[in-house]
């Protein structure tokens, strides 16, 4: 049937999309010397401090933490990853798979705050660790997003933070147990482009998409349980690590491919429908970890690209207020109302933060960009907490609990619970609605 190629060419989108997404963010990420989130492969880069207005590199990022990520090539040898000892400041570094899932984490809540030497090994390894590494984490793709939060609470704590951060380390097995230094210069591919990666997506057409696609599996191979989604890419001439050319592909499978390319749109509108409790976006259980669930992973990985799993953070997002309207802040003015003990529980710290249509920050009068658990905050004397989201200031008196609001309309905002609690975990917390001020 015509309809055949169309729909496992949807399929295929859905399916490959995070893989690219992920490539394209690595090719950005590397491309550069060591900067602010940019280092060559194997090397650490770090976020000395909170990103403003103006940072366009990652959507829907957090205030919470600074960032040290690398992406580790696991081709040749494994990496070993040594910490430091944080003296129990909180932490996590989650371990990216190819295809966006985490396949383990590190950090106070599971392995602690001393000073500690991790392996981190590709598909294909088998050797001994050396008797100082505490745990090997392997990954199922050659390359991974090694990705770590440290909490600071404002700038006031930035400098305790960044000198933990310079402690982070990647060092070749090959290397280990003697002195070792990164290479200062590592070269870079002609010609790559660093513009955002999902300007390049939506750039792309079916030829460029699915030649990367069929490229990218040989280093990171589909899984065992891919394997039908695998059966519908063959039927379109996309195979695993072989050479694809569309022109020539049989032309319904061509048209198909390129028709396929304006699912990107349906997942931009299909992440606005996911199940919501009063207006709050429900994180999915296999968030992180997808398995075969491929259109919530895809979904993420345009929205959220980075998002680990709830056991560390959970992110709960609200596109509508509680009568289900979406937050516009050109007309209306906006309270979110917690009783007295039910800020969002945790083992570490929860904010709220405010986006734009986009998932960027919008420039407002008093720089601030969300409302944190550290941040002084003037509670009501019955213990409960208001905060104000408008566009306007609310007053002088309720500045401190205003979270501004882009005054073009439109906004969205996400909870961050860092290392939640039992009751948020098995869904008997229940944030409460952000209401509409009459």
């Amino acid at each position: 049937t015509t309809l055949q190629p169309w729909l496992n060419a949807t399929e295929a989108y859905v399916y490959g999309f995070p893989l690219i997404m992920m490539d394209l963010t690595k090719d950005a990420s590397t491309s550069a010397t060591a900067g602010e989130l940019t280092a060559p492969t194997n090397q650490f880069s770090m976020m000395t401090h909170y990103p403003d207005a103006s940072f366009r590199a990652v959507a829907r990022t957090g205030l919470d933490t600074l960032f040290s990520v690398s992406w580790a090539d696991l081709d040749k040898e494994p990496l070993v990853l040594s910490v430091p000892d944080t003296h129990g400041r909180y932490y996590v570094i989650a371990f990216f798979d190819m295809w966006s899932n985490v396949f383990n984490s590190l950090g106070k809540r599971n392995t602690g705050t001393s000073a500690a030497n991790f392996l981190l090994a590709g598909p294909n390894w088998h050797g001994t660790p050396p008797a100082d590494v505490k745990e090997v984490f392997r990954s199922p793709t050659r390359f991974v997003w090694v990705n770590g939060q440290m909490q600071a609470d404002g700038p006031k704590d930035y400098d305790a933070v960044n000198a933990l951060q310079k402690q982070y380390k990647l060092t070749p097995l090959s290397a280990w147990g003697q002195p070792y230094t990164p290479p200062a210069v590592v070269p870079v591919p002609a010609g790559l482009n660093t513009s955002s990666p999902l300007e390049q997506m939506q750039k792309m057409d079916a030829g460029a998409f699915y030649g990367r696609l069929a490229r990218l599996m040989k280093d990171n191979p589909p899984t065992a349980a891919d394997a039908p989604i695998i059966e519908k890419l063959k039927k379109l001439g996309v195979v695993p690590g072989q050479d694809f050319d569309i022109s020539k592909v049989d032309p319904s499978a061509a048209k198909a491919l390129e028709r396929s390319m304006h699912t990107l749109e349906i997942l931009q509108k299909g992440i606005t429908k996911l199940k919501t409790d009063q207006g709050w976006i429900v994180i999915p259980q296999d968030f992180a970890d997808y398995g075969t669930d491929y259109e919530t992973r895809a979904g993420i990985a345009l929205i959220g690209l980075g998002g680990i799993r709830p056991h560390d953070v959970v992110y709960p997002t609200a596109f509508n207020d509680g009568d289900n309207k979406p937050l516009d802040a050109a007309n209306n003015r906006y309270v979110l109302h917690f009783e007295k003990g039910q800020t969002p529980p945790t083992n570490a710290t929860w904010s709220v933060s405010i986006y734009d249509p986009q998932g960027f920050y919008v420039p407002n009068a008093i720089s601030r960009f969300n409302l944190a658990a550290w941040m002084p905050m003037k509670y009501n004397p019955d213990g409960s907490l208001d905060m104000y989201i408008q566009s306007s200031s609310p007053g002088a008196d309720k500045e401190a609990n205003w979270l501004p609001a882009p005054a073009s309309g439109l906004f969205n905002l996400t909870v961050r619970n860092y290392w939640p609690t039992e009751p948020v975990l098995n869904g008997t917390y229940k944030l409460p609605p952000v209401k509409k001020v009459p």
